[in-house]
């Protein structure tokens, strides 16, 4: 799999669950993906609130997520 970095800072090497949540929330087919703390700030929300997203979507079953 390649490598993916953060579109806004820059940051590198996304891990699994940022980039599926970027997809969730973002849409399927986004090419640009941001890190937590950017995604965060982008949707005007916490990296905590993300994060318990994350693992709503993982119990719901949700194949983006590991």
């Amino acid at each position: 799999m390649k490598r993916i970095d953060c579109v806004s800072c820059g940051r590198q090497d996304i891990d699994k669950n940022t980039i599926g949540i970027n997809k969730k929330l973002l849409g399927l087919e986004v090419k640009n993906f941001y890190c937590m703390d950017c995604l965060a700030s982008y949707l005007n929300t916490t990296v905590e609130d993300l994060n318990e997203k994350i693992e709503e979507f993982k119990d719901e079953g949700c194949k983006l997520f590991e």
